[in-house]
């Protein structure tokens, strides 16, 4: 029932502007308000906005934090500086995904984590249960929002908001806005130059509609999947979860492989030195048709995988997809995909599927 699921400070301003909702994560999140290829389109060729307060905010603080969390994590914290953020994962025993998280390292004794809406309560218990007593993990995810605004023409939005707009990608800056801290990371999950603004509650519907008034285009959940399959942006639960790894999914560069001690680093580290039965790969339809998750995936007639995710490309007006395949498939095969029984063409392609505007 959408009475039960949680709402962002936004809630209100959507509705009240038209927006179709829908559960995600346990939210009521926007997916659409004009149309999910025309909010796509103005994120590829202008500015766009979405709010994302669903994901999760995690701060962790204590003696050496960022040393500790750093033999928790798969990816290697020593290799960014105090002030960027990096692409990371949860591993479980196994070496499945837990979940993929963005991880803030602000100094030594201060990380900040945001990890996906569904898996947020499940990470901060884990990393609560792993820290040493040093260490506080304050589960901030009902106090704070994420605004994300993005497109080739985001920084001119930042700069009517007043907002740091010219650092480099993957860095985060923290500045004060009416007494309160707000965190401004230049990344996003779309590929087009962007900014992603963690605030606390109060100050979003302020931060939301000065950049609507700036010229940003409301845009919702569809829009921002469109956006991050053509970018062949791995989605947790889709090409990562707790039975699929990093070595399957293709995030072989987002683990320390040189680091001895991480969760999951036995089993991970294993199938990576045996070679893993399955990759993921990306397909382009060669012919009229829209690919979706879990459809099989043929070559001459006998199934060698399964799609992950599956959409229309409204940039390139044609189906793609990710899947799990064969470890033999390769660059340039066509294959077929099983849509309700009748066969898709289409062709293994390298990624991304769109080529981004300068980030």
């Amino acid at each position: 029932m959408t009475s039960a699921l949680k709402t962002t400070p936004l809630h209100t301003w959507h509705v009240a502007h038209g927006a179709k909702t829908a559960d995600f994560g346990g939210w009521d999140m926007p997916i659409e308000y004009i149309g999910i290829v025309a909010e796509h389109t103005s994120v590829r060729e202008a500015v766009g906005i979405f709010d994302v307060s669903h994901m999760g905010k995690l701060v962790l603080t204590g003696n050496r934090v960022a040393t500790w969390l750093n033999s928790v994590i798969a990816s290697n914290l020593d290799d960014v500086d105090f002030g960027k953020a990096q692409y990371s994962m949860l591993l479980n025993d196994a070496g499945g995904v837990i979940d993929d998280l963005i991880v803030y390292k602000f100094a030594e004794n201060e990380v900040w984590i945001v990890p996906n809406a569904s898996n947020a309560s499940e990470v901060a218990a884990r990393l609560t249960e792993l820290a040493p007593a040093e260490v506080s993990v304050h589960n901030a995810h009902n106090d704070m929002g994420i605004i994300a605004i993005q497109g080739p023409k985001s920084a001119d939005v930042m700069n009517v908001l007043g907002l740091p707009s010219d650092h480099e990608y993957m860095s985060a800056v923290k500045v004060e806005r009416a007494d309160a801290e707000i965190v401004v990371c230049r990344s996003g999950y779309t590929g087009e130059r962007g900014y992603e603004i963690i605030a606390p509650n109060h100050l979003l519907i302020s931060v939301w509609e000065s950049a609507i008034a700036a010229g940003a285009t409301a845009a919702g959940l569809g829009a921002r999947d469109t956006l991050r399959l053509e970018m062949g942006y791995p989605l947790h639960g889709h090409e990562l979860s707790p039975t699929i790894t990093p070595v399957e999914a293709g995030l072989n560069w987002a683990v320390g492989w040189t680091k001895e001690v991480f969760e999951g680093a036995n089993a991970v580290k294993a199938l990576k030195a045996s070679g893993a039965s399955r990759k993921r790969v990306a397909l382009k339809a060669l012919e009229r048709g829209i690919p979706r998750a879990e459809m099989n995936v043929l070559r001459d007639g006998q199934v060698v995988g399964v799609t992950t995710s599956g959409t229309f490309s409204p940039t390139l007006k044609v189906g793609i997809a990710l899947a799990l395949v064969s470890p033999d498939i390769k660059l340039g095969d066509v294959l077929h995909l099983d849509v309700r029984g009748r066969t898709l063409e289409v062709e293994v392609v390298k990624l991304p599927f769109v080529q981004p505007s300068t980030r």
